[in-house]
């Protein structure tokens, strides 16, 4: 695809970068972020430069959902099919995420509402700073709580209970709540926050890439999935897994007492 516009986008050290670049709208989402990101998101899968992946944001928000002016009042312009289309194109920024067989590690570095929530839900993890908020305000707004995949995925994160408290209210949450809960994994100082997801993304893409793609697809499918058929494509997994050069590697690493060298085949 050609270089985004709507956003920063570089790779170093095999991590896909992506900072959103709206500082002065809290990096609000436009019909053009969401295209270009979630295309973005698709060609990754099949970027050789690309192990792990960072999203975060510029200035005091990682991403406050759909700019009021720039979609939210075009919105009252369209008919149904019109609507379902616009909805219809936010899912697949999601689905995108959560099909890239990459991991996608989320720096929270401020407020994370609506849309915004959703993306780092749906990110691999969450490294948050101290100043991150998050909030599912869907309900705020006269929405459905359920937006973009959120009411699937965050009772998979926190518990049902949890996560009908936070979609029924839609209250912003601090990073020591939210860590809490197990919606970030790590809460750190601003100042350590691209330091402490780049540790993480170097981390994954220094792994087995194969693997950690096999584990994510396996995580995805038993989503939803019954405990026979996930015993059965787990073990299937595993023996394609047994097959690849890293695992061999690991072996010999282990045997020669050194740091194993991964190459993802």
């Amino acid at each position: 695809m050609s270089a985004p516009t709507s956003f920063r986008f570089e790779v170093k050290d095999h991590i896909g970068r992506i900072t959103f670049a709206r500082p002065d709208t809290l990096n609000a989402l436009t019909f053009e972020v969401y295209r270009e990101l979630t295309d973005l998101f698709f060609s990754l899968e099949r970027d050789p430069r690309v192990r792990s992946v960072v999203i975060t944001g510029e200035g005091r928000g990682f991403c406050s959902g759909g700019d009021v002016n720039a979609i939210i009042g075009e919105l009252f312009a369209r008919d149904m099919p019109g609507l379902v289309e616009f909805t219809r194109m936010t899912c697949d920024l999601i689905k995108n995420m959560r099909a890239l067989r990459k991991p996608i590690v989320a720096a929270v570095n401020g407020v994370a509402a609506g849309a915004g929530a959703v993306i780092a839900l749906a990110s691999d993890i969450r490294i948050a700073s101290t100043q991150a908020k998050i909030a599912f305000l869907f309900v705020k707004v006269g929405l459905a709580g359920a937006d973009m995949g959120a009411a699937f995925l965050l009772p998979k994160v926190v518990g049902l209970g949890r996560a009908t408290e936070l979609l029924y209210l839609g209250d912003a949450v601090e990073a020591s709540t939210a860590e809490r809960y197990g919606l970030f994994n790590k809460v750190v100082t601003p100042e350590k926050l691209a330091e402490e997801a780049t540790a993480w993304a170097t981390r994954l893409a220094t792994g087995p890439t194969f693997a950690l793609g096999m584990t994510k697809e396996l995580l995805n499918a038993e989503l939803s999935s019954d405990w026979a058929n996930a015993l059965d494509n787990e073990a299937r997994a595993q023996a394609v897994c047994m097959q690849t050069k890293d695992f061999r590697e690991a072996y010999e690493a282990f045997t020669q007492k050194r740091p194993a060298q991964f190459t993802g085949h």
